[in-house]
């Protein structure tokens, strides 16, 4: 909960936000526009600011820690040229399925759309490689802003992007806020039962029997193994399933 007696700025509130998500990091490279943001991090006592050479480097380290993890990563970049940097590194974490959180810092907020030096649309530029980019042009938009942006990136698996000014993170955050509930689960999906039947009837129907398992059983390495042992069947995988079953290995077994 926002507390009505410390006051917290929108940078902190974000910070907070992102620590309570489970965020350890935040990679990037310092720059004016982010300057709220990182003294927050500075001063968070759960959160460390990971200095780069290149905000490039600063998303793909972020994409790097939420495959290995399989938890929410972070990075940010300043306006302009600094969250631009960000794209590479983002495509590879959306396309990975790796839940990121980029935070693309703007310009001052009462110059967007004047063509204000180094002015950029983050909001519109990184929409094809996220689930969720947003601008948050008020303080009292940032909390569920940042919330559907978490809720995308950990639910859906892949990125989320929010664009916010460094004017607009260091307003004061609203006191008396609601309380919000941090997702940090991702929701378990399984075909119907009628699929499910189906299956089983083909696999009882089938002569021989080949298992070719993708990122759908991730976790379930024993499972695949010991069903695998009880249909007599090979097992192959997708390359994106390699490390969502322990590395499974093709395997032959005598029909």
């Amino acid at each position: 909960m926002w507390s009505e007696v410390t006051k917290q700025s929108v940078a902190e509130q974000y910070v907070d936000l992102l620590a309570r998500a489970g965020v350890h990091r935040m990679y990037g490279v310092v720059g004016d526009s982010l300057n709220p943001v990182v003294d927050a991090v500075r001063r968070h006592r759960s959160l460390e600011w990971v200095q780069v050479r290149h905000e490039e480097v600063a998303a793909f380290a972020a994409g790097a820690e939420a495959q290995l993890t399989g938890k929410l990563a972070a990075c940010a970049g300043s306006c302009g040229p600094g969250n631009l940097h960000l794209i590479n590194g983002l495509y590879d974490a959306h396309r990975s399925m790796a839940p990121v959180l980029a935070l693309a810092a703007q310009i001052p907020s009462g110059e967007i759309g004047t063509g204000y030096f180094q002015e950029t649309h983050p909001d519109r530029l990184f929409a094809e490689c996220s689930h969720y980019s947003e601008l948050i042009s008020s303080p009292r938009q940032m909390p569920r802003v940042v919330q559907t942006a978490i809720q995308h990136a950990v639910g859906r698996r892949g990125v989320s992007v929010i664009a916010m000014s460094g004017d607009v993170a260091d307003e004061d955050a609203p006191s008396g806020g609601a309380e919000l509930t941090v997702p940090l689960d991702r929701p378990s999906v399984r075909p119907p039962d009628h699929e499910l039947a189906r299956l089983v009837e083909m696999v009882d129907a089938a002569g021989r029997v080949m298992l070719f398992c993708g990122r759908g059983v991730a976790d379930a390495h024993a499972e695949v193994m010991a069903f695998a042992e009880k249909v007599k069947s090979p097992v192959g995988h997708a390359l994106r399933a390699a490390r969502s079953t322990s590395s499974t290995t093709t395997r032959s077994t005598s029909a």
